[in-house]
This record gives structure tokens, C-alpha cells and sequence, in this order.
């Protein structure tokens, strides 16, 4: 045991020697905002979440006439969880980041902190991740703002008739991180005019000001670091989930999402910035690879498979998954998605398109609304020069920007947490 705990302190002197110096007034432990970003935060520094919550899984069919491709058989129904408290309580929606699922490791800091608050919770995928795409999406295109919110917002009011007889709920509350964020400002724009659920308090955690701007500077992240430039790519991904191996042989369960991360840090232990984008970058890539595939299948688009393959249960995407790998967002944006929204409104340009991905889209009803509130840190990695000072400008009193944290690094640190939960709190009934 003791042998166990010198490894362990050995280990976290290492990377606080990589983090550089600390900070007395906020003591997140990693000051390089890409440790940040793939570590998270250590077990010892962490809030003190419960190990164990009552949490119910469930699934909800959006499309019953909804013809799924064979080699997407089990994902036609989508997947969800919920948290009942046993009494009257406020209801928080929580929406996932970038290509996670609903049970990702932030989704459940979140259910955890929420829950221990005293809130029900309902926690749902992002519309980037496959599952959402084959069960939920109107399009099968994600990646518009505006209309994958509409889907989230579809799916919240199929699922609120299902629980809304298991729970007594006071209000409710809605809040996501990254991506998730993104889309939980334009939900609650569509519910003003709707009035489904009278959000009274709407939380975003580490938004994208834009998501084109963001999965631009993602995708740049591995292509400007991989040793050898892109021309060897392929190696190295191969060597990075040879390095990865280990993790299957040692039992750990990884999803390609916020754990992919941790887990390649700790099999590769990369030795610079340089690497720690590439491998930032890497786990984007393969996030955006399995949503393009999922894409390209649903609406045969034959943007990779061919118009006319007819992919079964059984049959291996192996091939086609090494082509995405080596196709950035921008790629998918012009050669699917903007083709998509074209043939729907031929006046449409990229340009138009661009602008409707970010939250500037929505500028005026974020800056008036009294609901927002927001969560962030000054040197989030997907941001691009001068996007924290616009956040800082939009939300103003509403605004709590952490000096350090990378990208949803630090959401389970105390201060965080505490800030996360007290935003609601403050509006319980």
C-alpha cells in the first residue's frame, strides 16, 4: 500500500513539475493548459463526489419508421439516465460535449455534484455522438446549432413525458459543457417561444464561442504537431493505440471521448506542448471520425461509403474509418454538411453557415437574458485570440472565468463544483 502511495505522490510531482508554478488565490494544480486538459484534476485535488448514485438508464425511440443501415443496428434507440430525488425537486438537463456520451467522466462529475445537491437530473448525448445521430437527429448532419438544439429540445420534452409521473419536479434548469454548452443557449432561445419548460436558469460550462473556430484550431492541433507532418499521420496513430493496448490488457474500459485523453496521456507520457496538442488533437479526430461515419451511413451521402454500399450488421468499417481519419472538420463541413444545407436553401454560403455556429448567432438574447450564467477558463484551448474577452464582454456580472483549466480540465476542482452548483442553487425554490 504504502509502495502504491510513493508511486502515486511520485507521479504527481512529476506533472506538477510540468504544470509550473501555482497560483495562491485559485490552486488548480496545473497551470500548462494542455495538462489541463488531459489530465483533469487528480483524484486528491477533486470535489468530493459520492462513488455511488442511484442512476437509472433508459432509451427513447424518436424515429419508429426510421430505417437504420445494418452496421448501425444498436444504435436506433437513444440512450439516456436520470437521477430521481425522492421528493420535490428542480430538474437539470445536462447536454454532453463534443462527440461524448451521456455517461461520459464529465457528465457523471456533473450528475454526481447536482444530484448531491439535491436536484434531479436527466443527463443526454451529444448530437455529435453516433448514438445521437442514428436515434435522434432530424438531419443525420450534425454540426448546425440551431437545428441539432431543436433535436435536444425534441428529445427533452419525449423524455420529460416518459419521467414526468416517476418525479415531482419544482422548475427546471438546463446546462452542458463545450459543444453542449453551445447548444444549451439555443435551446433556451427555442423554449422562450415554446414555453415547454420555463428554464429558469441556464449554465454554460466551456463554450466554443464558435465551433468553426474551435474544431479549426482542434484539427490544427494535430496537424501542425505530429512528428514527420501529416504525411505520417497513419504511424503515428498506429503507435499511439499500440501504446494503448495496454489499457485493454490491464481490464480499464476507455470511451473515445474526455477519457481517451487521460488514458493516452498515461500510456505515451508525451514530453511537450508539441505532443500534448497532437494528442488533444488525435482524440478530436477520432471523435469527428466516428460522427462523420455515422453521417455518411445514415444518409448516404457517399462522402466515404460509396452511394449503393449497403453496410451490414457484421461487415468491418475498417477501411473506411482509416479514410476519415485523415480528413479534418473542415473537410466534413465543406464536402457533407455545407452540400447538405445547400440543397435545402441553394442562396445559403459557407460564409452564412460559419455564422450560424456560434453563439454570436444569438448575441442579443444572451446578453439581455438574466438566466445565463457563465463557467470558463482564460486559457481554454479552443478559444482564439480575443474570444474569452468576448465571452467576458457578452455575460459581464454573469461571467466566472477561472485564470487556469485548459478545456474542461478543472470541472470537478472544488471551486468549480462549488461554482457550478451554487449558480443553481441560488434559484431553488
Amino acid at each position: 500500500m504504502l509502495k502504491k502511495f510513493n508511486r502515486l505522490l511520485g507521479a504527481c510531482v512529476c506533472l506538477l513539475m510540468l504544470s509550473g508554478s501555482l497560483a495562491s488565490a485559485y490552486d488548480y494544480p496545473f497551470a500548462d493548459p494542455y495538462v489541463a486538459t488531459i489530465l483533469g484534476t487528480p483524484k486528491e485535488y477533486a470535489y468530493d463526489l459520492p462513488k455511488e448514485v442511484p442512476l437509472k438508464y433508459d432509451t427513447i425511440k424518436m424515429f419508429p419508421d426510421r430505417k437504420v443501415p445494418g452496421i448501425l443496428w444498436n444504435l436506433d434507440e437513444l440512450r439516456y439516465s436520470y437521477l430521481k430525488q425522492k421528493g420535490p425537486a428542480p430538474l437539470i438537463f445536462l447536454i454532453a460535449g463534443t462527440g461524448a456520451s451521456f455517461q461520459s467522466a464529465k457528465m457523471q462529475v456533473m450528475q454526481k455534484a447536482f444530484y448531491q445537491a439535491g436536484f434531479n437530473v436527466v443527463s443526454i448525448s451529444s448530437p455529435t455522438h453516433p448514438n445521437f445521430i442514428v436515434a435522434a437527429s432530424t438531419s443525420g448532419v450534425p454540426g448546425h446549432l440551431k437545428d441539432d438544439s431543436s433535436d435536444l429540445y425534441q428529445v427533452m420534452q419525449s423524455i420529460w413525458e416518459k419521467l414526468q409521473k416517476k418525479m415531482e419536479v419544482t422548475e427546471f434548469f438546463l446546462t452542458g459543457y463545450s459543444l453542449g454548452a453551445s447548444e444549451s443557449a439555443f435551446i433556451a432561445k427555442l423554449d422562450e417561444a415554446d414555453k415547454v419548460f420555463n428554464f429558469r436558469k441556464v449554465l454554460l460550462i466551456n463554450p466554443p464561442v464558435s465551433l468553426y473556430n474551435s474544431v479549426n484550431v482542434l484539427d490544427k492541433m494535430l496537424v501542425d504537431n505530429i512528428p514527420g507532418g501529416l504525411d505520417n499521420f497513419n504511424a503515428f496513430y498506429r503507435q499511439l493505440i499500440k501504446n494503448l493496448t495496454d489499457v485493454y490488457v490491464n481490464g480499464d474500459q476507455v470511451e473515445f471521448d474526455d477519457q481517451f485523453l487521460y488514458q493516452a496521456y498515461k500510456y505515451r507520457k508525451p514530453k511537450s506542448d508539441d505532443n500534448l496538442a497532437a494528442l488533444i488533437g488525435v482524440s478530436f479526430r477520432i471523435s469527428s471520425q466516428n460522427m462523420v461515419f455515422a453521417s455518411d451511413v445514415l444518409t448516404k451521402a457517399g462522402y466515404v461509403v460509396p452511394k449503393g454500399v449497403d453496410l451490414r450488421r457484421h461487415d468491418r468499417p475498417t477501411e473506411y474509418l482509416k479514410v476519415l481519419g485523415r480528413l479534418s472538420f473542415v473537410d466534413y463541413f465543406k464536402g457533407l454538411f455545407l452540400p447538405y444545407y445547400q440543397a435545402q436553401n441553394p442562396n445559403l454560403t459557407e460564409a452564412d453557415l460559419v455564422t450560424m455556429t456560434s453563439l454570436k448567432f444569438i448575441d442579443d438574447y444572451i446578453r439581455t437574458s438574466p438566466k445565463f450564467g457563465l463557467i470558463t477558463n482564460e486559457d481554454d484551448l479552443i478559444l482564439l485570440p480575443g474570444e474569452i474577452d468576448y465571452l467576458r464582454d457578452l455575460f459581464g456580472s454573469r461571467a466566472q472565468i477561472f485564470p487556469r483549466g485548459g478545456h474542461c480540465g478543472n470541472m470537478d476542482y472544488p471551486d468549480n463544483v462549488t461554482a457550478m452548483v451554487d449558480f443553481f442553487q441560488a434559484s431553488k425554490n
